[in-house]
């Protein structure tokens, strides 16, 4: 008993009526003193209980007499003579007399006593003999269960020291039971937060609440180099009367459920950044942003630092030559650290181009169409890593410990390769890595394939769509000009959206703005012939009524096309101008002390509808009057009705006297779109 477990008031031994706490008093053992003539000279409280008899009624009398049958008395008083005259104690089961006259069986215990005086006398101890068996039991079931249990099971004291430990905890955390023996709990315990399960023990200790259940995940000593993972219980113990023992603890190996589970998980996030990589990675035909996308969605849960470069032959669409051992030039596209790292700086720049030799393994990997892993980088893999020796320095003191590339495959064709490297994440790169990589590099190469050829279509529709565009205007008599095209922005295809300025005789200026619905080459192309056509007809000095009815039977004779056009011709001497118009918006007029209009001219019908008449009319432009032609894509949007549209246009108008240049920029910035699917020709005219 320790000083904190006496009771209070300085009774270190209890009182008269104490609590049942010890196996002796589970036993309810009595003890009886015999002296040399086998009369009962001590009786306790436990043998009247045991066996009937006060001790009135027993002390002075013979025991044999008293509670042993006669068929057994001459053996009895053998056994007494031999325990007095050898000293040779005798146990065994023997049954007895209680008071009531029956027979019970009891264990014995009896030896010789002597006294300071020399006299000789018998103790004998006496239990119940089917409790005593029942008490065995429980014990030998206890000790078995403990000891061949497949659990581990240990039992500290009050301080957390160990008392008790099984052959399984033993087995467990790779100490011997042994030398668990009077160890404090934290010093055995292979978990980092031992300092919360110390805190949380001693919670049980008090409260009496189990602990059960508690997930850990350690390295045992006896195998340091395996991670494993235990489920850890804890209770209290206490006596029958109450009393704090201590605590116990139950360890069970949980490794292979805790690995199937990691795995799960580890499928369950790759699934997921695998669904994710969907939705985030090529939404939009931009090269830069589809590799950037690519490259954010592996920082971090596969890598530590993502670089994306792209073969600068597949970004030009240029035939691929067959793989070979030579150098490749590379443009780097992205790159991304999930952490501030050195290991930017060995990498190459977004934009740049860098040539990297055959015995490179990004080159190794777009050479064979396969990824390349280094499972553990060693110092002389840097040099196959890095572009030169600086870098690989540099990587060196970052920490790169594991590498891997895998190729950019879209449609056969190697377009480059996604580079991946740890350095804070000290697990390596495995087989499931590669796959993971591997089904992100492929979904992104589809979006950088898809976005390289808009690129390329795009660039070379707007060549020809700017091919077949008039330069910058030349000076015309009487007239200030500006002009603009813009393709569509969301479409990589161009339109069929054109504007003219044809010099005529007697100083005379034509101005043409049309529009060929549709988009594609063809629509170009039917542009192309429109324009020319125009030209032509504009040079025989026709009415713009006239001109668009030839125009309209051209444009009969064309496959499915539909063509809007205003036709205006100004003569400066008069200063008047003759507009036709074919369905086109109207142009409109801003004059300085007026508020901006559209010009009121019949709309007419599209040019390709057949057998339609035009009409002319007339508009006076004084000095100083702006005159604005466009084509709907400048107006129109899906979102808003037309006329708030044309109300916004005039209101860009307010200041006739503003340069020309400055109003086409404000036009195009102020009404267009970010996601407009239409391009916009637009042709400013002011009255000098």
């Amino acid at each position: 008993m320790t000083a904190e477990t006496f009771p209070p008031d300085g009774d270190q031994y209890g009182t008269e009526a104490h609590r049942q706490t010890s196996l002796l008093d589970v036993l309810s053992v009595a003890a009886l003193v015999l002296d040399v003539e086998g009369r009962i000279v001590f009786w306790t409280p436990q043998a009247e209980e045991l066996f009937g008899y006060s001790a009135a009624e027993a002390l002075g009398r013979p025991a044999a007499r008293l509670i042993i049958h006669p068929e057994h008395l001459q053996g009895v008083l053998k056994l007494f003579a031999e325990v007095l005259e050898t000293g040779r104690s005798w146990a065994g089961a023997f049954p007895i007399r209680h008071k009531d006259g029956s027979t019970r069986l009891m264990e014995f215990r009896n030896m010789r006593l002597l006294d300071d005086l020399g006299d000789v006398y018998a103790l004998g101890l006496a239990a119940d003999h089917s409790l005593l068996q029942r008490v065995e039991t429980d014990l030998a079931l206890c000790e078995r269960l403990i000891n061949q249990s497949p659990i581990g099971l240990a039992m500290l004291d009050p301080e957390l020291r160990y008392q008790l430990v099984n052959p399984a905890l033993q087995r467990l955390d790779g100490i011997p039971a042994e030398d668990h023996i009077g160890r404090h709990l934290r010093e055995t315990l292979p978990f980092p937060d031992v300092d919360s399960i110390e805190s949380a023990l001693r919670q049980v200790l008090t409260t009496g609440t189990p602990l059960l259940d508690q997930y850990h995940v350690g390295r045992a000593r006896s195998a340091p180099e395996h991670e494993r993972a235990w489920s850890v219980s804890f209770y209290r113990l206490e006596d029958p009367g109450g009393r704090v023992l201590g605590a116990a603890m139950s360890v069970v190996d949980v490794t292979e459920r805790h690995r199937v589970a990691a795995e799960a998980d580890r499928a369950r996030r790759r699934l997921a950044l695998i669904a994710d990589a969907s939705t985030r990675v090529g939404t939009s035909l931009e090269v830069e942003q589809t590799a950037a996308e690519l490259a954010e969605i592996a920082s971090g849960a596969l890598a530590d630092v993502v670089a994306v470069d792209v073969l600068d032959s597949a970004l030009a669409c240029r035939r691929m030559r067959e793989p070979d051992n030579g150098p490749e030039l590379f443009r780097a596209l992205a790159l991304k650290a999930d952490h501030p790292s050195v290991a930017l700086r060995a990498a190459d720049a977004p934009g740049d181009l860098a040539a990297y030799e055959g015995d490179r393994l990004v080159t190794l990997c777009v050479h064979t169409g396969r990824p390349v892993l280094v499972r553990h980088v060693a110092e002389q893999d840097l040099p196959r890593i890095a572009r030169d020796a600086e870098a690989a320095a540099l990587l060196a003191r970052a920490g790169v410990h594991s590498y891997l590339a895998v190729p950019l495959i879209a449609h056969g064709e190697v377009l480059g390769a996604l580079d991946l490297k740890r350095t804070r994440n000290p697990l390596p790169f495995d087989e499931d890595d590669v796959i993971l990589a591997g089904e992100l590099a492929g979904r992104a190469a589809i979006a950088i394939d898809n976005a390289r050829w808009f690129q390329s279509v795009r660039n070379t529709s707007l060549t020809l769509q700017r091919s077949l565009l008039p330069d910058h205007p030349p000076h015309h008599t009487g007239l200030e000009l500006a002009s603009r095209y813009q393709p569509a922005q969301a479409t990589s295809e161009v339109g069929g959206d054109w504007y003219d300025v044809i010099k005529l005789t007697g100083d005379k200026t034509a101005l043409v703005v049309g529009d060929v619905m549709g988009n594609g080459i063809d629509a170009a192309a039917t542009m192309g012939r429109l324009r020319t056509a125009t030209c032509a007809y504009a040079d025989l000095d026709l009415p713009p009524s006239e001109v668009l009815r030839h125009l309209d039977k051209i444009t009969c004779d064309l496959e499915h096309y539909i063509v809007t056009c205003v036709f205006i011709v100004y003569d400066p001497h008069t200063r008047q101008c003759c507009i036709a118009n074919a369905g086109h918006m109207p142009p409109a007029l801003a004059r300085a002390g007026e508020p901006a209009r559209l010009l009121e001219v019949p709309s007419g019908a599209p040019l390709g509808i057949g057998g339609v008449l035009f009409e002319t009319t007339t508009a006076e432009l004084r000095p100083g009057d702006l005159l604005v032609l466009y084509t709907d894509g400048l107006v129109e949007t899906r979102q808003h009705p037309i006329d708030d549209r044309l109300n916004a246009l005039l209101g860009f108008l307010d200041e006739p006297q503003r340069p020309l240049e400055e109003t086409c920029d404000l036009l195009l910035y102020g009404l267009r779109q970010p996601d407009d699917h239409d391009d916009v020709a637009l042709l400013v005219a002011r009255a000098l």
